[in-house]
């Protein structure tokens, strides 16, 4: 669904309220040119409780790390993004969504350097079901593995958001897609499993869970974090620095991606091998369920981790 299908009419930039097709930028923009923007995507869920934003203190936190790292000043604090945020959601009557706040270097010279480029702050919102379709939740995905090699951190950061780096994730996923496949999985430059385009990956062998680390160039998604505290609470030993072979993906028991987007989406193939019997599996169905019964709130667990507007 295009944007102009939805029923959302407000931007948040700079500390105004626009009209949606005010929201605009000058074509000669650095981030345009250069990729010099950071960035978050975030899940706000209609609960019984109403909308909650989910983890979005952990998200601030990531988009002020992510900005750090490009010397990147937000002239606006946590307060008054929290609050935009909530209205934005307000004006729009926006009760299940996606949040994506981003900042970037703007308008005012095109030098490699953007020290004289102010930074733009932007908050948009808007109605988004599953990332990988509503079926691949249950269903699962179908998925290959890229001939695109995931950047070292040694190149450019791996543990930031940021807009240029998503190239290469554009990349890996429109391989995919060309090929028939829903979704890729990106090797790092040792050959090992690094995570998705945009989402991070676990696998499940003889009921213990195995994610890649830090180490391995991925981006340490908040969503993987909730997955490994709820799966650590209920009892299973999670490997959360695995090294992951790209041989392993297809010789494992389960396999699935969590991403902010993706929420928690099994795989069911990898370059056409079946995972396990091909289906969800006994493990990510109950990581899955226990992740959806704590973001739509039918538990009390982790209150702390919701933002209400």
């Amino acid at each position: 669904m295009g944007f102009d299908e939805m029923d959302v009419d407000t931007i948040w930039k700079n500390g105004e309220f626009l009209d949606w097709e005010d929201a605009t930028t000058h074509v000669l923009t650095h981030a345009l040119h250069y990729g010099s923007g950071v960035f978050e995507g975030v899940r706000c869920y209609d609960t019984e409780q109403g909308p909650a934003i989910f983890r979005w203190d952990e998200h601030l936190d990531r988009l002020f790390d992510s900005a750090k790292m490009y010397d990147m000043d937000i002239d606006h604090s946590r307060e008054e993004i929290t609050e935009a945020t909530l209205e934005l959601l307000d004006r729009q009557d926006l009760e299940s969504c996606y949040i994506r706040p981003i900042a970037y270097y703007g308008y005012d010279s095109l030098g490699v350097s953007p020290k004289d480029c102010p930074t733009d702050l932007v908050l948009a919102a808007w109605p988004w079901g599953a990332y990988l379709g509503e079926e691949a939740l249950t269903d699962g995905v179908d998925v290959m593995v890229s001939s695109w090699r995931k950047h070292a951190s040694s190149q450019v950061p791996t543990n930031v958001k940021t807009t240029g780096l998503y190239v290469n994730s554009m990349l890996a996923g429109e391989e995919a897609r060309r090929n028939g496949y829903v979704e890729a999985i990106v090797l790092n430059k040792e050959g090992n499993v690094a995570e998705g385009p945009g989402e991070n990956i676990f696998m499940i062998n003889d009921g213990e869970i195995y994610t890649t680390g830090p180490a391995q160039s991925i981006l340490e998604g908040i969503t993987r974090d909730t997955v490994i505290e709820l799966a650590e609470e209920r009892g299973y030993e999670v490997h959360d620095e695995a090294v992951i072979s790209r041989g392993q993906l297809y010789t494992a028991d389960e396999l699935f991606f969590t991403g902010s987007a993706a929420e928690v989406t099994p795989i069911r193939s990898v370059d056409d091998t079946e995972i396990g019997a091909g289906t969800r599996g006994p493990v990510t169905e109950e990581l899955q369920s226990a992740f959806f019964d704590l973001v739509e709130r039918r538990t009390d667990a982790h209150d702390d981790w919701f933002t209400y507007l």
